[in-house]
């Protein structure tokens, strides 16, 4: 059995799901998948259905509805921990991450010891493929706003494409986690590095979805901006603790 689990969130994920799932289960290396379907109106969640007769180790959590991308993660992660994976990664269903990548953070960790590698888009400068102009600075600038904030040596703390450890996961109170959005990214970054674990960043290409609809909203943008004065202020209150 692999030791190594990529969690895919999905919301109206058809025009992507399929190709993705190929292409991971067609890398060298052996990885399992979850999918985290949120009842999906496009039909995605019976594209799924359909490739796990092909593919045994293609596995789905069905949710009632739209609940977020934080708490698809907290979900599959909970899922991950009740058996017995090492390996714990976060991929968009989109393409935006290339999975040959997979492996590369996965080697940061299995052969260079992080706890936690990130898949960063601006460790070497900005490698964004097809995004504007304005969603670049806006990300850009986001993360060299948490970097002065939380006091992280990173250049992409809110990156998505992530791998955990397992004992990352298991010391950190999943239940504790507060953010839905992609505030969620920076806050198990954050978490992480106060509970003293080492993260590496690694370079990506990320290259904007030709498929598809986006799902980063101002509502998500401004959880992001606030809620790291939130974490921060609970860090130096000592409310971040092992669990």
């Amino acid at each position: 059995m692999s030791n190594k689990l990529v969690i895919i969130p999905t919301y109206n994920e058809k025009e992507n799901i399929e190709n993705i799932i190929r292409c991971v289960f067609s890398l060298q290396q052996d990885f399992h998948i979850l999918i985290v379907e949120d009842n999906s109106p496009d039909g995605t969640a019976a594209i799924v259905k359909r490739l796990q007769q092909e593919f045994p180790h293609l596995y789905m959590i069905e949710r009632a509805g739209k609940l977020g991308l934080g708490t698809a993660y907290i979900t599959g992660f909970k899922w991950a921990l009740e058996r017995d994976y090492g390996y714990i990664f976060e991929m968009d269903a989109d393409f935006s991450h290339n999975p040959h990548d997979l492996i590369r953070l996965y080697e940061a960790c299995a052969r260079d010891g992080a706890d936690m590698s990130i898949g960063s888009r601006y460790v070497t400068g900005v490698n964004v493929v097809n995004w504007p102009m304005n969603r670049v600075l806006l990300s850009y600038f986001a993360s060299k706003y948490v970097r002065i904030i939380t006091g992280m040596r990173l250049h992409d703390s809110t990156a998505g494409f992530v791998c955990y450890t397992r004992r990352v996961l298991e010391n950190i109170d999943l239940d504790n986690i507060r953010f839905k959005g992609y505030a969620f990214q920076i806050e198990m970054k954050f978490t992480a590095h106060i509970l003293g674990f080492r993260l590496q960043e690694v370079p990506i290409i990320f290259t904007n979805r030709t498929l598809g609809t986006s799902k980063m909203s101002k509502k998500i943008a401004k959880e992001a901006i606030f809620g790291v004065i939130t974490m921060k202020c609970r860090a130096l209150c000592g409310k971040i603790r092992k669990r």
